[in-house]
């Protein structure tokens, strides 16, 4: 007889991730549902299902090592925010676990079961964020810049606990794993020949599921050498691009894993109580985010932006009270109640992240007074400015330096990396380092004598955002902003904004094409 369990899997997976989506939440929330649903229809999952979970949490991990980047994540107000923010939502939660322990005794809760809980919902959710800030045309921003390190140093965290509960005793051939340091260069040349399509994806499966096999032969949790082994290709131009590839295949296998929470069944209607109560709890998290990057020198704006987008529970948590359940250190029932813990969360966190834009409008001023001395002593001057270039990429710097012997100091580069900062600087460019959608930044700025802002930034629907801000805040001068397709031009020009196409010319056609905007005459060209 036919077996329709996986064509029925995977359409109830499709519809209810499709309504997720529908609905404005992440599409996880409906494969979470899926799973009930699926266990109410009594389907039975075969082995396909658990192994397309545990790739999708190799590549996760794997993954993560790509994204590594060690300047970042060593800055206070990442790894110090990220800390004593697990470490007192630990305390808290635990607290909370062991009263309602001791006041419901059916709960069956133990010291160690308490713990696991509470530190799988201290994680807050990559996918949220990530999914937040693109559709906001906010990727690049410094809110979100920060509130992604701190995800990051959270799953790092979650790595170790899921190195711990393997159970394992590493083997003296561990050391072995010392020899991808010298396999490094192969690899980079195989990065080098396999191009940015198929065979980029193929080469990032083959060391992932390569990295997590040879570990598990010597003892070690297989997912850690998947996070080392992509750790060591991070920062290089085609681990970003093979971190690309992989995203879409990393997420498609991970709807294995969230299935497989459903389809365990519902849990008892004390948990499911107490699921709501946990998800409920997630709404208190901006607070102690906000309070602990504002003492890190965090500008108010930057923290509020960035504790609304964390006050959301995470999928990583289900992972690791996942893995607790299975030695035995919680029921296995309570990874369905984290789930609806989650959704909750998610069902939460979305107004409270759309509403952070208007709450900081609304209360800057009190907001503003959190500034610490050590972040005002941080701020250039910006004074006698009239063109303002936001992105000093290579469009942005080209544009600089054409403009440059016109304009002078009367130009002002904007940059969010501090590194590139300082390479400009060094080529005695003035660039500061700033967030170009913060209205804090323009307000230090005489708007009134700016005759000309140029949108190089890489995110259409940035620039978008930038260019109402400014024009609500008052400005009435010119407006040029780059584009790389005609609808983005056309949805440009719609609004006054004078759109030039990367594609015909760089840098210096633009500050050409910019040029022209303010009736600067044309410099000779000589040569």
């Amino acid at each position: 007889m036919a077996d329709f369990s996986q064509p029925l899997i995977i359409l109830v997976a499709l519809l209810c991730g499709m309504l997720s989506r529908a609905i404005g939440l992440p599409a996880l929330i409906g494969y979470l549902a899926a799973g009930f649903v699926l266990h109410e229809l009594g389907t039975v999952p075969g082995p396909w299902l658990s192994g397309l979970a545990d790739l999708g949490i190799t590549l996760l991990l794997f993954s993560i090592g790509l994204k590594l980047d060690a300047r970042k994540l060593l800055e206070q107000k990442v790894w110090g925010t990220t800390l004593v923010h697990m470490l007192v939502s630990q305390g808290l939660l635990m607290a909370g676990l062991l009263a309602l322990t001791a006041l419901l005794p059916g709960l069956g809760l133990s010291l160690t079961g308490a713990a696991v809980i509470a530190f799988a919902l201290t994680f807050s959710s990559t996918v949220f964020v990530i999914q937040t800030m693109q559709e906001r045309g906010e990727l690049q921003s410094n809110h979100a810049v920060l509130a992604v390190g701190i995800l990051i140093v959270q799953d790092l965290v979650a790595v170790g606990f899921l190195a711990l509960t393997a159970g394992k005793v590493p083997t003296v051939y561990a050391l072995l794993l010392l020899l991808v340091i010298p396999a490094r260069p192969l690899i980079m040349k195989l990065l080098a020949i396999s191009g940015y399509g198929e065979l980029l994806t193929l080469l990032g499966l083959a060391l992932a599921i390569g990295a997590a096999e040879l570990s598990e032969l010597v003892g070690l949790k297989g997912d850690l050498g998947a996070l080392l082994v992509g750790a060591m290709l991070a920062g290089k131009p085609k681990s970003k691009a093979m971190a690309a590839n992989l995203i879409q295949l990393k997420d498609l296998f991970l709807v294995g894993f969230f299935l497989s929470i459903g389809l365990g069944g519902w849990p008892p209607l004390l948990l499911i109580g107490i699921a709501v109560v946990l998800g409920l709890a997630a709404a208190m998290k901006p607070l102690l985010y906000f309070f602990l990057m504002t003492r890190l020198h965090t500008p108010p704006r930057t923290a509020v932006l960035s504790a609304a987008a964390l006050a959301n529970h995470s999928e990583f948590g289900l992972i690791v009270i996942s893995v607790a359940a299975t030695v035995g250190w919680v029921a296995p029932e309570w990874s369905a109640a984290l789930s609806i813990a989650l959704a909750i969360s998610f069902l939460l966190a979305a107004p409270i992240s759309n509403a952070s834009h208007g709450f900081y409008r609304r209360y800057r001023d009190r907001l503003l007074t959190h500034r610490s001395d050590r972040l005002m002593g941080t701020y250039q001057p910006t004074d006698n400015v009239s063109i303002v270039i936001l992105g000093m990429g290579r469009v942005g710097t080209g544009a600089y330096e054409a403009l440059a012997p016109e304009w002078g100091r009367a130009i002002l580069g904007v940059e969010t990396s501090a590194d590139k900062i300082e390479a400009h600087r060094a080529e005695q460019r003035r660039v500061l380092c700033a967030d170009a959608s913060d209205p804090d930044f323009w307000v230090r700025i005489r708007l009134n004598e700016v005759k000309l802002i140029m949108l190089a930034l890489t995110n259409h629907h940035e620039n978008l955002l930038v260019a109402d801000l400014v024009t609500t805040m008052g400005y009435q001068g010119e407006i040029a902003s780059v584009v790389r397709h005609e609808e983005h031009a056309e949805e440009l020009r719609d609004k006054n904004i004078s759109a030039f196409n990367l594609y015909g010319q760089a840098g210096t056609g633009f500050a050409s094409h910019a040029r022209d905007l303010i009736d600067v005459p044309n410099v000779r060209q000589t040569g």
